[in-house]
Parts: C-alpha cells; structure tokens; sequence
C-alpha cells in the first residue's frame, strides 16, 4: 500500500512553487482572492520577509504542497499505484483532507488562512528541536526537573522531538534536556509554543472559523496526526481544534500506516518526513 503525506510549516523557502505555479494558473487565481495578496510573489521572491510569518508561511506551505500532489498526480497518470491513504504533519493535515476529498482547496485555504491568523496571534514562546534522546526521555527530563510550561510538541522520530513553551523557560528546558543526553537543541525560527496548552487562545479563536463547515467523506482514509488513526468528518471541528493545542504525533501516525499495510511512503513538496521514516521502529 502507498501513502502520500504532506509536510506542515518549516519547509517554507524562498523559490518554492517554481515548477508548479505556471500548470495551475486557475487555482493561483483563487489562492490570490482569498488571501487578498500575489501568493506567487510572496514564494518565489518574498520581498518583505513575510514567509518567516505564521499568517504568510501556513498559506504558502499549504499551497505549494497541494499543487504539487498535483502535479504529481498529472505525471504519474492512470498507470501508478493507486494512493491507499493520506497524512500531514499539523498543516500539511489539511492538504490531505483535500487530497482525500473532504474539503475543497478554496475551502480549505480559507480555513488555513483562519489557523495562520489564530496562532500566530499568541506570542511569548518558542520551539526547540531535542535530537539523540526519545520522546519519552524527553517528558520524564523536564518533569524531574519540574520545569514549568515546557512542553514536548512533535514526536517526530524515535530520535528527535519537539518541544515548546514559554520564552524564558525554553532557555531552562535546554540546559535540562543537554544534561538528560540530548546531543542538540536547537530553536526553531517560529514565534509561538505551537501544539502545548499555551495556544489555547489560538484554538478558541479558529473554532469560529471551523463553525458551519461541512467535511464530506475521504474516498481513501486520512490519519490524524492527533489520534493517529482515520480520521473521523464527524468530528472534524474538535480534532483540528485540538491539534492547535496537542502535541503531534507522527511516530504513532506512521506506525498507524505501518499496521494498515503501507509500505511505500511518498511525499509531496519535498522530503522532510519521510527522511524521518528510517528512525521510527
């Protein structure tokens, strides 16, 4: 079985959406009316800085990610082995649930343009990456230490995770963390504790958004990276609500696909989750 996933916010660049802008005119068109600014300027030059913003990265990632699952889809033709399901890690999430049919792209960048705006209304906290240690070794370091209001935000591998919290208190996690064996910690260029309970704000104020939005039914099933299992229309609201605040949970994800039966991982607009795929057990 074949899964094709989606990365979230940090794979922004300058550049990006080169190859696909020009097969997609029409879908380009609807992206600028919604956003209201060229999002083909702001990927391919970024004149003003703005893809290092949570309301520019989020819609520009999230685009470039569903043009080129097209383009992929385009070249590959009838003859390719049929995508069995679809995940995303935190945004790319919301490519997969266009990808599986549950929203439409309009329909979903709006939704996206929502989220961008929710989070990164909440400030005062930063995210650092943690290699060489598990998540696990992670969480019982920084509850032995009692530090406060640091939390772990993406189980990305069995080697690397991210954690997240206030400001002054990221600046306590990592000197912990070092001490518990961790071989790096590294700030990541964001302006918020995303994916902890300090972005409750955030969630709070992005449920307005998600109020009377229909999610139709995936033609293929679309894992949660919340749950780690299919993900359910039904409560669609709660589970993109909560993944504002939830930690992700790609190692569960990919063991999840792993039991269903995939075997073949692709991904859209680069590389950066499956090069994590080889230190999941």
């Amino acid at each position: 079985m074949r899964c094709l996933v989606f990365p979230g916010q940090g794979v922004q660049r300058r550049g990006m959406g080169a190859d696909v802008f020009d097969l997609f005119p029409e879908e380009v068109e609807a992206a600028d009316a919604v956003l209201g600014y060229s999002i083909r300027e702001l990927c391919l030059h970024d004149p003003e800085g703005r893809l290092g913003d949570t309301r520019y990265a989020q819609p520009a990632v999230f685009l470039v990610n569903a043009l080129d699952a097209r383009r992929r889809q385009a070249e590959e033709g009838d003859e390719a082995e049929p995508i069995a399901c679809y995940a995303g890690h935190s945004l790319g999430e919301y490519n997969a649930l266009v990808a599986a049919g549950c929203l439409s792209l309009v329909e979903a960048l709006r939704l996206v343009r929502a989220r961008a705006e929710a989070m990164a209304s909440v400030h005062g906290g930063g995210m650092s990456a943690v290699a060489g240690i598990s998540a696990d070794d992670v969480a019982s370091a920084l509850l032995e230490a009692r530090v406060r209001n640091v939390y772990v935000a993406n189980r990305n591998s069995d080697r690397q995770t991210v954690v997240a919290g206030g400001r002054d208190e990221m600046a306590d996690a990592a000197g912990v963390l070092r001490s518990a064996g961790a071989r790096a910690v590294v700030p990541l260029p964001v302006s918020g504790p995303f994916h902890t309970p300090l972005m409750a704000p955030a969630a709070r104020a992005f449920m307005a958004a998600l109020s009377g939005q229909a999610f139709g039914p995936p033609a293929v099933p679309v894992f949660s990276g919340v749950t780690a299992s299919a993900f359910e229309p039904a409560r669609a609201a709660a589970l993109l609500t909560a993944q504002i605040t939830a930690p992700v949970e790609w190692v569960r994800t990919v063991r999840s696909l792993r039991a269903t039966g995939v075997t073949r991982f692709d991904e859209a607009n680069g590389t950066t989750l499956t090069s994590l795929l080889p230190a999941i057990a």
